[in-house]
C-alpha cells in the first residue's frame, strides 16, 4: 500500500503512479515495462480507448494487454455515449480494485482532462440537456466550431484556455451547462487539491522526433487495416454519434471513405491533427509539478531504472 505521496494527502491514504504524455511519445510500452518491473496494473486514460471497435486507429496496446491486466480499455460500444464522469466512476472502482490485489495502480494516457478529473474529481454539473446539446451542435455546422469558441471564450475565459477551438464535444457541453445553470463550466472545478497522493511522470520527446513517430505510427495503422476499421464502423451508423466519431485518425478519413476528399489530404489533415493534438497535451503536462523524462535524449532502459527508482521512493518514502 502507498504510505505518501510528494503531492499531498495523509499517509494512511492510498496513491496512484501516473504516466501522461504526448501522443506517440511510447507512454503504452513503457507503462507496460514498468508495470511488469513493479507489480503494477493498468489504467488506461484514453478517452478514446475505452470504445470496442475501435482498436487499430486508437493504437490499443493489446500486445501488453496479454502480459499486464489493463482497466479501460474496450469497455463500451463505439454508439455509446461516454464522458469524464463516466470515466471517473470506473476509474475509481478500478483503482480500488487493483490496491485489493496488492498490486501498484498505473493511471496512463494522455487525455489530461480525464486525467485531471480522476486526480480532482468533478462537480455535480447539471445533467445533459440533449435537445440543446443539439441546437449547438446545429450552431456549428452553420457557423463552425470557431464561432462557438469564440462564445465560449467571452463566457468561460478559464475553461476555453483548458481547450481546443476544435474541441467542440467540450465547446458544447460547456456552453450547454452555462445556458442551463448560469454558471460557468469552470466554476464546477477545484483543479488545486488532488483526491490521491499521486506521483506524475512525465513523457515526452523533441518534437521532430515526436513527429517521426505520429507520422510512422499513422502508416503503421493504414497497413494494419485502419481505413478497412473505419468502414465497418460508418457502416454501424458512426457517423450518427456524438463522442467516438471525434476521434483523430477515424474522423479525418470519413470524407475519403465518401468520396468527398482524396487520400493524401485525408492523411495530411491526420497528422496536422495529431501534431496539434500534442500541442496542448505538451501545455497542460509540462505545467505539473511532474518528473520528466526526455525519451529522445535517455535510452529507454536508462529512463525505466529513473522511473523505477522514483516509483519506489513514492511506495515506500525514506
Amino acid at each position: 500500500m502507498f504510505r505518501n505521496s510528494s503531492r499531498g494527502g495523509s499517509k494512511s491514504l492510498s496513491g496512484i503512479v501516473v504516466i501522461g504524455g504526448e501522443t506517440a511519445v511510447g507512454k503504452s510500452d513503457f507503462a507496460c515495462k514498468l508495470a511488469k518491473r513493479i507489480n503494477g496494473e493498468i489504467i488506461s486514460a484514453d478517452s478514446m480507448c475505452v470504445y470496442k471497435e475501435m482498436n487499430i486507429g486508437n493504437a490499443k496496446p493489446l500486445g501488453c494487454m496479454k502480459e499486464v491486466k489493463h482497466y479501460l480499455v474496450g469497455v463500451v460500444s463505439a454508439l455509446d455515449y461516454f464522458d469524464a464522469k463516466i470515466f471517473t466512476e470506473l476509474a475509481k472502482k478500478s483503482y480500488e480494485e487493483i490496491l485489493k490485489k496488492g498490486k501498484v495502480p498505473l493511471l496512463v494516457g494522455g487525455s489530461y482532462l480525464y486525467i485531471k478529473a480522476f486526480l480532482y474529481g468533478l462537480a455535480q454539473t447539471p445533467k445533459p440537456d440533449w435537445k440543446l446539446r443539439k441546437r449547438l451542435y446545429s450552431v456549428a455546422q452553420r457557423k463552425g466550431n470557431e464561432y462557438l469558441y469564440k462564445v465560449l471564450r467571452a463566457i468561460d475565459k478559464e475553461y476555453a484556455k483548458k481547450i481546443s477551438p476544435r474541441d467542440l464535444r467540450r465547446i458544447v457541453r460547456a456552453l450547454e451547462v452555462f445556458i442551463n445553470s448560469g454558471r460557468r463550466f469552470s466554476s464546477f472545478h477545484n483543479w488545486n487539491k488532488p483526491l490521491y497522493p499521486y506521483v506524475g511522470i512525465y513523457l515526452t520527446r523533441e518534437k521532430e522526433d515526436l513527429k517521426r513517430r505520429i507520422e510512422d505510427r499513422l502508416k503503421g495503422m493504414l497497413r494494419d487495416g485502419l481505413l478497412r476499421e473505419l468502414e465497418e464502423l460508418m457502416n454501424m451508423g458512426f457517423e450518427r454519434v456524438l463522442t467516438s466519431p471525434q476521434a483523430i485518425n477515424y474522423k479525418e478519413f470519413i470524407p475519403y471513405l465518401k468520396g468527398e476528399k482524396g487520400f493524401l489530404e485525408c492523411y495530411r489533415e491526420a497528422v496536422k491533427n495529431t501534431i496539434e493534438y500534442a500541442k496542448r497535451q505538451r501545455r497542460w503536462f509540462s505545467k505539473q509539478n511532474w518528473h520528466r523524462i526526455n525519451l529522445s535524449e535517455v535510452s529507454e532502459e536508462e529512463a525505466l531504472e529513473e522511473v523505477i527508482g522514483i516509483v519506489r521512493r513514492f511506495i515506500r518514502p525514506e
